[in-house]
């Protein structure tokens, strides 16, 4: 029996992807296991494996096509001895625009590991990856299901009962109106010499970040606090801890901590000391994190990525800049799995290296706060009513005010300083 190969979605941000190559020709034999393609998503290159075995009988979509929206059919796998020709209708769809393929596909937002799709009212849909594609089988839309699992997410029992369709269902305290549209790529231009510019299409991860960034801003009531901390004893107590490291086989030194790894971990033992400050929003109930997994921004070309130090209040300086070393590598070659950037308590984005001051980051939903480091400088401050010069950095905490107030950021925020100042209190 023939099988359809759809567009996986290989992370949890990925709406579309580019189907960047196929490594299998129509007529080749395959097994599960067997890599087809290889598809470019928002943060990485990834291998797309066979789970079928049989012959490719037919490929949908050609490779080097941008912008195939998730759950779109690529590929037909016959069985031994099946031709194309008899291969049912529902099992070898005709390859259709991709563009009408994006409207009919449901896509993939990020906000937690399960699947969800955001529909034409603007409300994001939790449902299970197979409610999803029985939704799909059955021609149900996923919008118009109402869940019965935690917080509302769809099961497959919930599409298995639910009619063809049926309206979007309504969601309790959603807004009435929708934002403004953004100006067209004609009106924006129009503000412009001809002649006086080049256009650069966007790729897919800077797509996705636009995206993103502009939903962050729409639909999370942003606060913002700001602190300046010392930094006296956070470099004597750097300076001794990489003076002391042993060395390798080849004589390199074992660990090279940096005032990025002192601030992960500072993040990460504040929110233990401040747990209602390790949430996130929903809108039928927080969530609390049992641990504090820090997203790091790291900048690589045409983008940035948050990989995710996991339990970072369990591991040591050393540990956490070994993870951020290896990270940081991969994330430039874009080898990053998805697990490894997806998810996370929170957020720290350093600008320090680049001579930036200070700033104010935008948070990163499903996460609740990211925390904005600025560079470390020379400043004069009054101790003890006498004037003196102390190395010191800005720090900026921005939070969801729906889940972190006022109060509560400035707590998480004391406890960040606290610890940062006196870093030998994150052994204790």
């Amino acid at each position: 029996m023939s099988a359809t190969v759809l567009m996986p979605a290989l992370s949890p941000t990925m709406e579309k992807g580019k189907l960047s190559k196929w490594l299998k020709k129509e007529g080749d034999k395959v097994k599960s296991g067997d890599i087809l393609a290889e598809i470019e998503t928002d943060k990485a290159t990834m291998e797309v494996e066979s789970i079928d075995e049989g012959v490719l009988a037919k490929i949908l979509v050609a490779e080097g096509t941008d912008d195939v929206a998730v759950n779109t059919p690529i590929a037909v796998i016959a069985a031994e001895g099946e031709k194309v020709s008899d291969i049912p209708a529902a099992a070898a769809p005709k390859a259709m625009p991709i563009a009408a393929l994006a409207v009919t596909a449901p896509a993939v937002t990020t906000l937690s590991p399960t699947a969800n799709t955001t529909p034409a009212t603007g409300h994001r849909v939790f449902a299970s990856p197979l409610a999803r594609r029985l939704a799909i089988t059955k021609g149900i839309e996923i919008s118009s299901v109402h869940g019965s699992g935690p917080h509302g997410r769809i099961v497959v029992k919930d599409v298995e009962s639910a009619k063809p369709g049926a309206a979007p269902a309504a969601k309790a305290g959603a807004p009435a109106a929708a934002f403004a549209p953004a100006p067209s790529d004609e009106a924006v231009l129009k503000v412009f010499e001809p002649g006086s510019y080049d256009l650069v299409p966007h790729d897919t991860m800077r797509k996705v970040i636009a995206r993103r960034l502009t939903e962050s801003k729409q639909h999370v009531p942003h606060f913002y606090v700001t602190v300046d901390i010392s930094l006296e004893n956070l470099l004597a107590l750097r300076e001794r801890l990489n003076a002391a490291a042993s060395k390798d086989k080849e004589g390199k030194p074992k660990w090279k901590i940096s005032v990025n790894d002192f601030v992960i971990k500072a993040m990460a033992m504040a929110l233990v000391k401040v747990p209602e400050a390790n949430v996130a929003w929903t809108d039928s109930a927080m969530v609390k994190h049992k641990h504090a997994d820090i997203g790091v921004a790291v900048s690589i070309p045409g983008g940035l990525i948050t990989p995710v130090v996991r339990s970072a209040e369990l591991k040591g300086l050393a540990q956490i800049s070994s993870e951020m070393k290896d990270y940081a590598a991969r994330a430039k070659n874009r080898k990053l799995k998805p697990e490894e950037y997806t998810g996370g308590s929170c957020s720290v984005s350093n600008m320090g290296m680049m001579g930036v001051k200070n700033f104010s980051a935008i948070v990163n939903p499903p996460q609740s706060s990211i925390l904005a480091v600025g560079a470390g400088e020379k400043r004069p401050v009054v101790r003890d009513d006498k004037l003196v010069i102390e190395q010191q950095m800005s720090v900026t905490l921005s939070t969801d005010h729906r889940c972190i107030d006022g109060a509560l950021g400035a707590e998480l925020l004391g406890a960040i300083k606290m610890y940062l100042e006196e870093p030998g209190l994150m052994l204790v």
